[in-house]
């Protein structure tokens, strides 16, 4: 492979002033990658970006987009994510090694949103199965989850197992980081600024969206629970409008959530709700909170799938947490020991937690925090990605096995159908004869009848 090649990062998300977790994923492996190789992100049209200094972009208006194409085309690597693969059909005709990103569970998370959508997606997905030459997840449990759909669509096979019985040359877990560089307050965007939230109060902070599968509902009640003993809380939800405008119709929690404080005398004096911080004011905002929170409400799919990005830029900021038992960042917050965890819906618990981690000294944290930052960087997350990217290569399997790549009951079946439709067209094509051959048949005999009328006309 050519070493001087370039690597592809394509992110189905916006990049720029404000991000979501999609974003802010793609934006960091490609800097993170670009440290080794030449590396482009492409970002879809919407994004504003600026010209980074240690890597290319490319913005694209679909899969189809000429510019992206030829980009496949000429990559050493592709990475991309899962449900955007049968987007760009020039994925499927490249022979260029590509990773398939499984970080986030869209079916867990469309199930919620967008129950009809499912059986689509899993078609777009079942593409994404097969054509991957190296997968990449956010979590041991997500790997577990992948390795039960690759091993369904016959990705686990001899060749696949030959190369690494561990399979971790099939699939690896690349997940969320945070920056190596310490955490830069430059200047004040909550405390003394939000009307309502004075420069001493303590500040909680719920980062990202609103979603359905979250709970910001028993984290208001919690507040309203600990504000009796403490009326120096507020709690911010600084990201209640998507910044991707694709995305602005997808339903959240945002107005029951507002609804609630208002019901309760909390909105605007406790409870505040903003827009969508700017990335580059996002450091701001973790630097004048006092501790933060990620709720979920009952176990879900989604709830056991999931991996809160925004928990890994709580503990960048050594932030106190309190979270939902039964994720997988709720076990990295238990690892560490840097919060509470609570069973789901549980008011009392969460604001006994709120009054207990706002009475905790932050300097009890440094040590925890500064040995969780330390394991958790980018660049140690990147890892299995890297590592990929230095000696790219098409998946064994799919070298060997070609078209007949697949779920080995599946192939067989197409084979036997296949074998009927191949039947079907010979019985077709020799029923075709025989008619052709009864109806010269019926021409000769009308050709014969038409000659001896035509005889007895002239005797007569």
């Amino acid at each position: 492979m050519d070493t001087s090649k370039y690597v592809l990062v394509i992110s189905h998300d916006v990049v720029g002033a404000q991000m979501a977790g999609p974003g802010i994923r793609y934006y960091h492996l490609a800097r993170v990658l670009a440290r080794e190789f030449p590396t482009i992100l492409a970002v879809p049209v919407g994004s504003t970006l600026p010209a980074p200094t240690d890597f290319s972009v490319i913005v694209y208006n679909s899969g189809c987009d000429a510019d992206l194409e030829n980009a496949i085309r000429s990559a050493r690597a592709v990475i991309a994510p899962a449900l955007w693969i049968a987007q760009a059909p020039a994925l499927a005709e490249s022979q260029v090694p590509l990773v398939i990103d499984g970080y986030d569970p869209y079916i867990a998370e469309t199930l919620v949103l967008h129950p009809d959508a499912v059986i689509h997606q899993q078609t777009d997905l079942t593409q994404a199965y097969l054509l991957g030459d190296f997968f990449i997840c956010a979590s041991e449990r997500q790997r577990d989850w992948w390795l039960g759909l690759l091993e369904a669509n016959g990705r686990i096979n001899p060749y696949t197992y030959a190369e690494a019985p561990s399979l971790r040359r099939l699939i690896d877990v690349v997940p969320f980081g945070l920056p190596e560089t310490p955490l830069q307050h430059t200047r004040q965007v909550i405390k003394g600024v939000w009307q309502g939230i004075g420069e001493t109060d303590c500040v909680i902070l719920w980062g990202g969206g609103l979603w359905p599968w979250l709970d910001p509902l028993t984290a208001i009640r919690a507040v309203a629970q600990a504000c009796k003993q403490r009326s120096d809380i507020r709690l911010i939800f600084p990201g209640t409008r998507h910044p991707n405008p694709l995305l602005s119709g997808i339903a959240t929690h945002n107005q029951s959530a507002c609804d609630l404080a208002m019901e309760l005398g909390l909105l605007d004096k406790v409870v505040f709700f903003g827009d969508w911080i700017a990335y580059d004011d996002w450091q701001n905002v973790l630097s004048e909170s006092d501790l933060a929170l990620t709720l979920h409400s009952d176990e879900t799919l989604e709830s056991r799938l999931a991996f809160r990005s925004r928990v890994l830029d709580y503990i960048w900021a050594g932030l106190p947490i309190i979270a939902t038992r039964g994720d997988a960042t709720s076990e990295l917050i238990t690892k560490y020991d840097l919060g509470i965890t609570v069973a789901p819906r549980d008011v009392n618990a969460i604001a006994e937690a709120i009054l207990r981690l706002l009475d905790t000294p932050r300097e009890s944290w440094y040590e925890r925090f500064d040995r969780a930052r330390r394991d958790l960087t980018w660049e140690r997350a990147a890892r299995p990605l890297i590592e990929f990217c230095r000696a790219p290569r098409r998946a064994p399997d799919k070298i060997a096995l070609g078209a007949h790549l697949g779920n080995p009951y599946y192939m067989k079946q197409m084979a036997q159908l296949q074998d009927e439709c191949a039947q079907l067209r010979a019985e077709r094509d020799a029923a075709q004869t025989l008619i052709k051959a009864y109806e010269r048949r019926k021409v000769v005999r009308l050709l014969n009848q038409l000659r001896s009328i035509q005889a007895r006309v002239r005797i007569r």
